[in-house]
C-alpha cells in the first residue's frame, strides 16, 4: 500500500477508534453507576444505555448520503461535534432524563458510514480491502481494550469522567480529521463501500441478507441487555467491586480471542463459515441460559461469560465477511449500510427491552430474553444457504464502453466470474469471482482498462 494511502487508512482508523473507545468503555460500568442518577430505574437505565443506538441507527445512512453532497471531512467533523456535545451533556447529568438526552445526542454523530466512504475515496481499488480490514481490526481492538479499561478508568475519574474523556477524544478525532487525514481529490459514490438509495429496497428483500441483519441485531441486543445484568452478578456472586471487574474481563477476553482466531481460519480457509456461524450462535444461546439459571454459581458465571465472548467475537469477525459474500455485485455498500443500522437498532432494543424486563421480572429474565433471541437466530442460521466464497472485484471501464449489457455478459463468460454488473456512470464493472480461477488480465482486456481489487 502506498504511503499516502497507508496514512489515510491509519488516520481514519484512529478517528474510528477514539470515538468507539469511550463508547465501549461505559458498557461494563454504566448499569451500576447510573443508579445514582435522580429518577433512575432499571428501565430508564436500559433506555439510557441503548438510546445511543436508536439515533445512530437512524442517521447512519443519511450521514453517508449527505457526505456525497457536502463533503466527507465536513460531515465527519460535524458528527464528532455532535458526539462531543452529547458526551459533555451526559457528563453533566444529575438525572436519568438528562443522561438519556446526552446519549441520544451522542448517537446523532453517526459518522461510521462517512469514514468508510472516505477510506474508499482515498484508496485505490487494489488496496481498499487492506484499508477496510485495518479499520475493522481497530474497532475490534477498541472493544477489547475498552471493556478491560472501563472499570479502571471509572474507578479513577468516575462515570462522568468517562463522558468528559469522550468529549476530549472527539476533539482528538476532529484534529486528526482536519490535519492528518488527506483530503480526497474528488468525492464519488462507491457502491462497494457506501449505500445507494435505489438499492436499499432490494437489500431489504434479500432473505439471506436479512438473516445476517437479524444476526447482528440480535448479537448487539444480547450484548447490551447482558451488560445491564452482569455487573450485579459480579457483585453478588463473585464479590467483585466495580473497579476490580477488569481482573475478570481480561482473562475472559483473552480466552475469547484464542478461540476466535482458529474458528475464523476454519471458516474462511476451510470454507466452513456456515458451520462456524451455527456453532457460535448455539454457544451464545447456551451462555445466556447458563447465566439465567446458574449465574449464582461463580464457576458457571465465569464459564458462561467465556463462552459468550468467544461466540461474540467470532460473530463480530465473521458476519461482515458473510454480508460481503452474500451481497450482489455493486450492492455491498448498501447491504453493509443496512447491516450496520441493524446493529445499532439492536443496541437500542437490547437496552430498552433489557431494562424493562429487569425492572419487571428480574435479572434472570434478562438472560432468558437474550437466550430466546439467540434461539431464534439459531433457527435462521441453521436454515441459511451455504454462503458462496466469491470475492468482490472492481474493473475500471475504458473510455470506449458503450453497451453495458453486452459487456456484463462477456465478463460473466470469463472463467471464475460468477456475476457481473456494469455501471457506466461509475466507470466500473462490479464482479463476484472465484479467486482461484479468475484472471484479472482477461477482464482488463475486455474493459480496456486496468483492474483493481475491491472490498470482499
Amino acid at each position: 500500500m502506498p504511503k499516502q494511502e497507508l496514512r489515510a487508512a491509519v488516520s481514519l482508523a484512529a478517528v474510528f477508534s477514539v470515538r468507539m473507545l469511550g463508547l465501549f468503555m461505559i458498557y461494563p460500568v454504566f448499569a451500576l453507576a447510573a443508579q445514582g442518577l435522580r429518577g433512575a430505574t432499571p428501565y430508564t437505565i436500559g433506555l439510557a444505555l441503548g438510546i445511543y443506538g436508536l439515533t445512530q441507527g437512524l442517521l447512519q445512512m443519511p450521514f453517508g448520503l449527505l457526505s456525497d453532497r457536502l463533503g466527507r471531512k465536513p460531515m465527519v467533523v460535524a458528527g464528532l461535534i455532535l458526539f462531543g456535545l452529547g458526551s459533555a451533556w451526559a457528563a453533566s447529568a444529575h438525572s436519568i432524563g438528562t443522561m438519556i438526552g446526552g446519549r441520544a445526542l451522542q448517537g446523532a454523530g453517526a459518522v461510521g458510514s462517512v469514514i468508510l466512504a472516505l477510506v474508499a475515496d482515498l484508496t485505490a481499488e487494489e488496496h481498499r480491502t487492506k484499508a477496510m480490514a485495518l479499520v475493522g481490526m481497530t474497532i475490534g481492538m477498541s472493544f477489547l481494550v475498552a471493556i478491560v479499561a472501563g472499570p479502571l478508568v471509572a474507578a479513577w475519574i468516575g462515570i462522568s469522567g468517562i463522558f468528559w474523556l469522550m468529549s476530549a477524544l472527539a476533539l482528538v478525532g476532529i484534529a486528526i480529521t482536519l490535519f492528518v487525514v488527506p483530503t480526497p481529490r474528488r468525492t464519488r459514490v462507491h457502491r462497494e463501500a457506501e449505500p445507494v438509495p435505489a438499492l436499499i429496497g432490494s437489500a431489504l428483500r434479500n432473505r439471506e441478507l436479512l438473516r445476517l441483519d437479524f444476526g447482528i441485531f440480535a448479537l448487539h441486543a444480547m450484548l447490551t441487555a447482558s451488560f445491564l445484568a452482569v455487573p450485579a452478578l459480579f457483585a453478588a456472586t463473585l464479590g467483585v467491586k466495580s473497579r476490580e471487574e477488569w481482573l475478570v474481563y481480561l482473562p475472559i477476553l483473552l480466552f475469547s480471542v484464542v478461540v476466535m482466531v482458529p474458528a475464523i481460519i476454519v471458516g474462511e480457509r476451510k470454507r466452513r463459515l456456515k458451520g462456524v456461524l451455527v456453532a457460535a450462535v448455539a454457544a451464545l444461546a447456551v451462555s445466556q441460559f447458563m447465566l439465567a439459571f446458574g449465574g449464582a454459581n461463580r464457576f458457571v458465571l465465569l464459564a458462561a461469560l467465556a463462552v459468550f465472548f468467544a461466540g461474540f467475537n467470532i460473530m463480530e469477525a465473521s458476519l461482515p465477511s458473510l454480508v460481503t459474500k452474500t451481497a450482489p455485485p455493486g450492492a455491498t455498500g448498501t447491504a453493509t449500510g443496512v447491516y450496520s443500522s441493524s446493529q445499532f437498532l439492536g443496541i437500542f432494543v437490547g437496552g430498552l427491552a433489557g431494562g424493562w424486563i429487569h425492572q419487571h421480572a428480574g435479572i434472570g429474565a434478562v438472560f432468558e430474553f437474550a437466550g430466546a433471541l439467540a434461539l431464534l437466530w439459531l433457527l435462521l442460521a441453521a436454515t441459511m444457504r451455504t454462503p458462496s466464497y466469491f470475492a468482490s472485484r472492481v474493473v475500471r471501464l475504458g473510455a470506449g464502453t458503450t453497451d453495458p449489457v453486452q459487456l456484463a455478459a462477456a465478463l460473466r463468460a470469463l472463467p471464475g466470474v460468477a456475476e457481473a454488473v456494469v455501471v457506466t456512470e461509475d466507470g466500473v464493472a462490479y464482479l463476484k469471482v472465484d479467486s482461484k480461477l479468475y484472471d484479472p488480465q482477461r477482464a482488463a482486456a475486455l474493459t480496456g482498462a486496468a483492474l483493481g481489487a475491491a472490498t470482499g
